[in-house]
């Protein structure tokens, strides 16, 4: 690795920090990334770099230097729909949608380590090619990640790293560990259809609202008696709807929710079990059911040899007391769908301020989530030196 690539980092420090204010104050949701890809790309080009918009218009891929083996470092560009309940001045102008999970920042860490690697090559210091990966939609069951890899945004890849924003961990750590590191995560909807009636006489029609209370509470405790306890198999429902009037039983209601998993296996039988379970449950009831379940991701898993690298990289930037182990988590990311064919890690990036107590740190997917931006450089030396270590 170069001895100053710290030096080289700082050099981009300000400017990367006004890059993730300005994504973080124009989100966009999955597959609605224009402005992101299209800001990204200038930069790039500006560079001397030549990225290549994916088929969709959205996200991108971009290869820095020379030779038959290449790196990738993927970030996930898109925001989520949710309101920005921060007071900054690079709070969310769009209504409605937030940077809540770090997606901003993640991309402003590949762009960096993208800037510092394009410096390096044109000095003729990088040896090998590094292709970055800045991928749509990884909040979308329609994933970005598969779309990357149909368009061949893969191909050819050795290795590939990421980072995901930890609001748990404090700024300066990085946390790693070989095998699953996060878990499945699916989603399913269940409609009940029944003739509908007075609430005086369930008796005389199905009572579907009752029908969907009970499928809504036994449904997750079957699961969790048909399923190794090991594996970790959740349901938890997001959303209920049903009826219009006090005193009508309506025909029609729908649950919705997500299933997540830390066994593959587990997670490969989940689709059928789900279905058995839910016509059990409500057959006693007289109603009918339509289950839609739809895969989103499995566990990413972490490939031992990329973990190894991941770790050297943080040690050698970032100091030994850098590294941290880190649990595996419920939370799905489509990053797995990558590692489904190409050896790889993915890091969790400490973004919480230090000294922040525990009961204080809030987790993604909340409006009030704000990343420390200190983590924008630590990214960045981490990407870079993984990538170098990869080809040595």
């Amino acid at each position: 690795m170069p001895e100053d690539l710290a030096a080289r980092v700082k050099a981009y420090e300000d400017e990367l920090v006004a890059f993730r204010r300005d994504l973080h104050a124009h989100p966009e949701l999955s597959w609605a990334e224009l402005r992101t890809t299209r800001k990204l790309a200038e930069r790039l080009v500006e560079a001397g770099l030549a990225p290549r918009v994916l088929p969709e218009g959205t996200g991108l891929t971009c290869d820095i230097g020379q030779g038959e083996r290449a790196i990738g470092l993927r970030a996930d560009i898109d925001a989520l729909p949710i309101l920005d309940g921060k007071a900054v001045e690079y709070a969310s102008t769009v209504p409605g949608v937030c940077h809540a999970c770090g997606h901003d920042l993640h991309a402003t860490a590949v762009l960096g380590a993208g800037l510092v690697l394009a410096d390096l090559a044109r000095e003729g210091l990088l040896p090998g090619r590094v292709r970055l990966v800045l991928q749509p939609a990884e909040e979308s069951s329609r994933s970005g990640a598969r779309a990357v890899i149909e368009a061949g945004g893969a191909d050819g890849l050795e290795r590939i790293f990421a980072l995901h924003c930890d609001p748990r961990a404090e700024v300066g750590k990085v946390g790693l560990r070989a095998g699953p590191i996060t878990g499945s995560a699916d989603h399913v909807l269940v409609r009940l259809a029944g003739p509908g009636g007075h609430t005086a006489r369930p008796h005389l029609t199905a009572d579907l609202i009752f029908a969907l209370g009970t499928l809504v509470t036994e449904l997750p405790a079957a699961l969790s008696r048909r399923v190794d306890p090991r594996a970790s198999l959740s349901l938890v429902w997001g959303r209920i709807v049903a009826g219009r009037a006090a005193n009508a039983i309506p025909h029609s209601g729908e649950i919705e929710g997500t299933v997540r998993c830390l066994d593959s296996r587990a997670w490969a039988d989940s689709p059928d079990l789900v279905e058995e379970l839910v016509h059990a449950i409500v057959a006693p009831y007289g109603v009918t059911a339509e289950v839609t379940y739809t895969r989103n991701v499995p566990p990413v898993d972490n490939e031992e040899v990329s973990v190894a690298l991941f770790s050297e990289a943080v040690r050698a930037t970032e100091g030994p007391d850098a590294l941290v182990g880190t649990e595996q988590s419920l939370g799905g990311e489509d990053f797995a769908w990558y590692l489904a064919g190409i050896p790889g890690a993915l890091a969790r990036l400490g973004v919480c301020p230090p000294g922040v107590p525990d009961r204080k740190r809030l987790d993604l997917h909340q409006g009030h989530f704000d990343a420390d931006e200190r983590a924008i450089p630590v990214g960045v030396r981490v990407l870079v030196a993984a990538a170098y270590l990869s080809f040595s």
